[in-house]
Order: structure tokens, then sequence, then C-alpha cells
């Protein structure tokens, strides 16, 4: 018989319950104990889901308060000194490592000033894990047993579960070394973490589980041999122990081809594969099996929105089935459906042709379910049938084709990548006409989004106020921000963008091509959501998006304002795109349209455009290869096909941020400038690798992620590191990240402070 699994369901609630209820605690307005019992709320209704449904192999643990590798650092008591030595409750001393703490002295309480640990992309999704920090100090041990309570806590509601944990050598491969221990390797720690997966695991045994699942994700990476050689010791310490629960090893995102001969006869009950990503993979993993373990078939899309080709998945497993046989095999989907939002059904507004060809969720679980049916032989007829009818009724839809749009991109050329001149003549041009001093000031783009500007955009988009009332509250927004930035010393100013609802969101609803969501919700980080735009056909724009605001920003002052405009690769990436047309093809769409978009700033009299790409190191292959070659090329090119239409003396900026960004892929870009996520970087050797970058950058001083407040002291003593292998004359100073999510009073003293650290080292510079 063929068991249906589904690895990992979204621990937000369907209504963003989650979210609600930790900003809820971190504000003081929620308890411990409320916040715990919104956790357990979220984890009863998800089990129950799933195994109403019909799901055979449902997950426990795949629950998170922030981040579920930063949830294994507190299990096995990775806690850097810096947060162990404030003595805080578990649970504050998680939201600190999560978010950083700055709180002062009470009668009660000491004070506490601590930043946070550094956050990075899930391989290559836009999910943030915050980054095991490893120390020769470390001392591992059991603290706590979360994924014991909850297993037993969906027992004791009568659903048997498989509790999940990421891997031994994942979880330490995926680590960095502190500050205080540059010299240690993360996987040299293996012998003393190993004890305690064993720990950990038999007390789910004796809890009552059968099995458990350990994410390796890992195994898709091109591996150094000391890691690939980590699996080994790893699991035949784990199968050597005695009185485990049986082992499922989990790798999804792409091919484990590479590394199959490091878990080749490893002592495990089975593995899941991701054949969504790299169907290509079977004959080589069903090659490593031994006569009695089971492979988990991962065919229904994690990380998408689009509905399965239910007849072409059951066909691919019985290819697995002929293989092995029936009882082996498992159909699951191909990772935790994390990355997707929670139910279709809560879209009330979608387009009913548009929303036939979507999948969230819980349609999932039910198309896992409906293979795995289909393969034991029941009537399923209705429900493929159905499938069948929605995919034809999209393939031949005249929403997803635009004959113009594919004849423009067959249009583009080398020249249209290329700037008129290169970037040492382009700044003698620019130069004269920003007057920039020394270390010039500015911010990433947006400035916080009060509750005011929510409810206005609510009101506007309901209907209560006018468009001229909306307009009006906007400029009035505008002009608050750009009489701030003048008060605190800004050099080159933003809009501050009120009239955007996300950076991504906000373009793609002024493209044709593109479908929104009204609860898509999909959790990005901690209590940070956001509602990917669809990419459902051809992109194109029909008019200016954002020229009338900034615009009017640049009229009331005297200082340049940067326009603010989202890359291709970011629209792309930071969207559920299409899965009928290659990435590169929709990356070209999109540099069209906002190629128009920068004209347009242009010619409108912006002397500084800043076209973000964040996502760019997102979209990297995960393997070196010709892929990944091309993608360099494509992806480059994209951006270039953007922002090359200006003229010399118009200087474009682009910004990076939470990835290990490569400083070549960078360079490819041409940019002026590139501001760059720096606040948590404490490695020489990372920061030395973009001491070279021919043009402009600034290297982001304070994490905008955390409400804490840095000093002028801490500003000054981060900007001298920088400048022991940075040349001050290419030293640009900013925040690593747009301040949408922060409070008013935490941003004017930050940017306070970070202004006046530039003085400083301006006032040292005009005397050498």
């Amino acid at each position: 018989m063929v068991q249906s699994y589904v690895l990992g369901f979204p621990r937000i609630g369907p209504n963003r319950e989650l979210k609600k209820a930790t900003e809820g605690y971190w504000n003081g307005k929620v308890s411990a104990e409320q916040l715990q019992q919104v956790g357990k709320d979220i984890r009863a209704a998800n089990w129950k889901l799933q195994k109403e449904a019909g799901v055979d192999v449902i997950a426990s643990n795949d629950f998170s308060f922030y981040d579920q590798v930063l949830d294994v650092s507190l299990l096995f008591n990775v806690v850097p000194q810096r947060y162990a030595k404030y003595e805080l409750s578990p649970l504050d001393t998680y939201f600190a490592m999560a978010r950083g703490l700055q709180r002062k002295a009470t009668e009660t309480a000491a004070a506490v000033d601590v930043p946070a640990l550094e956050m990075v992309k899930w391989f290559d999704s836009n999910y943030h894990y915050v980054r095991p920090t490893f120390s020769n100090s470390t001392e591992f041990k059991l603290s706590g047993q979360k994924p014991v309570d909850e297993y037993l806590e969906a027992k004791a509601l009568g659903v048997e579960t498989r509790p999940v944990l990421v891997g031994p050598v994942s979880f330490l491969h995926l680590g960095k070394s502190d500050k205080d221990s540059l010299d240690l390797k993360p996987i040299s720690l293996l012998d003393k973490i190993l004890p305690l997966y064993a720990e950990i695991l038999k007390k789910l045994a004796d809890a009552g589980a059968k099995s458990v699942q350990l994410d390796e994700p890992t195994l898709v990476l091109d591996l150094p041999a000391e890691v690939q050689a980590a699996f080994k010791k790893a699991y035949e310490y784990l199968g050597a122990q005695p009185g485990l629960p049986e082992i499922t090893l989990a790798t999804y995102f792409g091919t484990v081809v590479p590394n199959l001969s490091a878990i080749k006869d490893l002592p495990v009950a089975g593995f899941h594969f991701d054949f969504v990503r790299n169907p290509e993979q079977l004959d080589d993993v069903v090659s490593i099996l031994n006569d009695k373990q089971t492979l988990s078939v991962g065919i229904v899309d994690g990380r998408n929105i689009w509905k399965n080709n239910l007849t072409k998945s059951a066909q691919f497993v019985e290819s697995a089935i002929a293989k092995l046989s029936g009882d082996r095999v498992l159909v699951a989907t191909s990772s935790s459906l994390l990355h997707t939002p929670v139910d279709l059904e809560n879209e009330t507004k979608l387009n009913p042709e548009i929303k036939d060809w979507f999948a969230f969720a819980t349609q999932k679980v039910k198309e896992v379910v409906n293979i795995a049916k289909k393969l034991n032989g029941e009537d399923v007829t209705a429900e493929f049938e159905a499938n069948a009818k929605s995919l034809n009724n999209r393939a031949t839809s005249s929403i997803t084709n635009n004959a113009d749009v594919k004849a423009r991109v067959a249009s583009i050329n080398e020249d249209m990548g290329k700037r008129a001149a290169p970037f040492v003549e382009r700044i003698k041009e620019q130069q004269p006409i920003l007057k920039l001093p020394l270390f010039p000031t500015t911010t990433i783009g947006s400035f916080p989004q009060t509750k005011d500007i929510r409810i206005n955009r609510n009101k506007f988009n309901k209907g209560t106020i006018t468009r001229e009332e909306y307009e009006k509250f906007i400029n009035e927004e505008i002009e608050r921000v750009i009489r701030f930035q003048e008060e605190v010393g800004l050099d080159v100013l933003v809009h501050g963008e009120p009239e955007r609802n996300d950076m991504v969101q906000f373009f793609g609803e002024q493209l044709e091509g593109y479908a929104f969501t009204v609860n898509g919700w999909v959790q990005s980080y901690g209590s940070r959501y956001v509602r990917p735009p669809i990419i459902v056909g051809d992109l194109s724009r029909p008019k200016p998006m954002s020229v009338k605001e900034v615009v009017y920003a640049q009229s009331i002052t005297q200082k340049p304002v940067k326009g603010m405009l989202t890359g291709p690769i970011t629209c792309l990436r930071w969207s559920f795109p299409r899965d009928d047309v290659d990435q590169k093809t929709q990356a070209y769409q999109l540099a069209l349209a906002i190629r128009d978009e920068v004209a347009d700033l242009e010619a409108a009299g912006i002397k500084v455009i800043q076209v973000d790409e964040p996502a760019v190191r997102e979209g990297l292959p995960l393997r070196a290869g010709e892929e990944r070659t091309q993608y360099y090329q494509w992806s480059a090119e994209s951006f270039r096909v953007a922002t090359s239409v200006v003229q010399n003396k118009t200087q474009i900026h682009s910004h990076f941020c939470y990835s290990d960004l490569d400083p070549n892929h960078i360079k490819a870009l041409d940019a002026d400038v590139v501001s760059i996520e720096f606040s948590k970087k404490d490695d020489p050797n990372y920061i030395l690798q973009f001491a070279n970058y021919p043009n402009h950058s600034g290297l982001g001083l304070f994490d905008i992620h955390s409400p804490r407040v840095p000093s002028k002291e801490e500003f000054i003593q981060k900007m001298a590191e920088f400048l022991k292998y940075y040349p001050a004359e290419k030293f640009w100073v900013n925040p690593d990240c747009g301040l949408k999510t922060r409070g008013w009073e935490e941003t004017k003293q930050s940017l306070t402070n970070m202004v006046a650290a530039a003085k400083h080292f301006r006032e040292i510079y005009a005397k050498k």
C-alpha cells in the first residue's frame, strides 16, 4: 500500500494568528502563556486538517515561533555567551537571538543590550533562517524537549505523527564560527552534538514515536570532503544507539546525485527526495536503497502554487513502484509546505478562471492523498478529470500569452545591456551634479509604515476615501519623510514609500500578467509575512508606476531624491513564477518593464535611481556548473537591460541583503553604487572580498530587523573596521535594508547616530 506523506505544514495560522500573538508578546500585550496557547491551537488545527484529509504520515515539530533552525540551536544550547549572560527566560533568549534585545534597567531587571544573530536565506528560497553560531566555548547540552512535547501534544489529540528535526550534518554545516572562534570549523563539532541527537531521539522513542524525519537539505549542495564524510559518521553513530525511532533522512530543493556516496549504506529506514526539482535522479537514488529501505517520492511542489498534474505524478510514482514495491513507496510533498499560503478557499476576490489553476497548502495535502488513492486502486476519477480540465484551461487561456511581449523580448540585443561609458567616466559627470561629501549618507528606501498609513490605504482600497483624498495623504507623508531626512542630515534622500504595500506587490499590481491574493501569506522570517504576487502570463507595463510620488518628493527639497524600483530578478524570485515558461524569459519581460520606468524617471528629472536586487543571490542554482554560469549571465544582463537606458550623469544604485553574496556577480551588474547588508558580517575575509569592488558601495551598518538602536560609538567602531579594508572615497553610509518594519523613534535615533559617525570620519579625513 502506498502511503501519503506531508513533510510540514505552514505554521502561521489561516489568519496570521501567530504573527499577531508574537508581535503582541514583543509589545508586552500578550503573555508568554497566551503566546504558547496560540501556538498550540495552530498545531492542533494543522494536525486535524491533515488527518481529516487522509494523510498517512503527518509531521510534528514543524511548528516554530520564529525559525526551525533557531529551535535546534536553543534545544542543544548553541547559545552564544552574549545572550546567556543575561539569564533571560528560554523564550526571551530565543527571541533575543532572533531579533536582538535592548532594554533599560528596571528595579527588578538589569539592562540588556544585545544584537541579533545573522540571518540568511534558506537555500534558494525567500525564507530566512537564523544561522547557528558556534564557538570554542559552546557548551552542548539538551535544553528542553520541544520535539517530544509537540509529539505528545498531537498524540493526546489522537494524531500519530512523525517528528521532524534538522539533521546534525546540515545543522553544523549551515552554521558559522563566532567572531571569537573564526578558526573553528562547525563540522568539527559533530562528535559533541551527536550524543544530544541520540538523547532527544531516545526521549521521542520513550514517548511512543516509531519514526522521525531528519532533514539534511545540505545534500543538494556542493560539499567539501569532510562534510560528505560526516554523514556516514553521524548516521552510523545514531544507528548503533539502542532504542531509537526509525529514521527517514529527507533532502529537498535539488538533486542529491553528486552526494549519493555519502548516504549509501546508511543505517536508516528510508529516504525522501525532491522529484519536483529533479525527477531525473530517480534511477540513481533507487540504486543506493537496500531491500528494506523506503523511498518517499516528493512529487507535489512545496515551493509553488500551481496545481499538480495528478496523472503525470501518479505515472511517475508508478515508475518508482516498478523499481521497488508499493509498500516501500510514499507519495509526498517535495518539501515542507512552509513556503506556500495556507488555504486557497480564503481567496474570495480572485478571478475564478485564474483561481482554478492554483493549489495552496491545504489543497496540496489533498493532492498528495489523491495520488496515493489512485495508486492504491481507489476511485478518484472525478478528481483526476477535474484536475486535467484545470490544466488544459490554463494552457489555452488568453491570459497567459501576449504576442507583443514575446516579440519585444526577442528584440533584446547586447547594446541594451551596456551603459554609454564605464563607471570612471560616469562618476565624473555625476559628482558635479550631486555634490556629495565624503562618506555620503542615505537609506535603502522605505520608512516606517505606520498604522495611519495602513488605515488610509485600506480606506482607499475599500472606496471609503477618494483618490484625491488618498493622494493628499500620501503627499503629506512624503513631505514628513523628506523633512525628517533633512533634519537628520542625510545626503541622498528617499520619498519613504508610504504608498507601497510591498516592494514587489506594488509594482506587480501595475503590470499586466500578475495576479494577487488577499490572504496568500507566506512566512519570510519570524513575524514578517509576505503575499507573493503570482505571475500568470506574459508581463508588461501599461503606464508609469512610481514617477508621480518621486517627482513630488524631489520638488520639495534641494537634495537629490532616489527613484526606488524593484529589480527584475527580485520581482521574479519574490513572486510565485510561472512553471510553463523558463525563468530567464520572465526576468527579461520584467527587465523591459522596469527599463521603461527607469527612462520615465530620468526624463522627469530624477538624478539617482535605485533598482534593488536583494534576491539576486537567492536565484543562484545551488550547485556549480553550466546552469549556474548561465544564471550569472542572464540575471546580470536582465539588470543591465533594466538600467542601462540612462545617461552617464544619472546615478544607478542597487541593494542586496541576507545572502552570502558573490562580489563578481554584483560587479557584473555595473551599478554605480551598491548597498550591501553587512551589519552582522564579522569575518574579515568576507569584508575583504568587497574591498576591490570597482564602483561605490555602502556596507550596511545596522540591522533593521531588530528594534535595537546602535550608539554613535558603535557606528564609528563598525566603520573603522570596514575602513581597514575599504577605500574611503568609495564608502557610502547606510542601514542594511529598508526601514519599513521599524518604529519612528528608533529610526530617528539610529539614523542620527549613523550620520554623526559619518561626520566624525569626514572630519578625520579632512585633516589628512
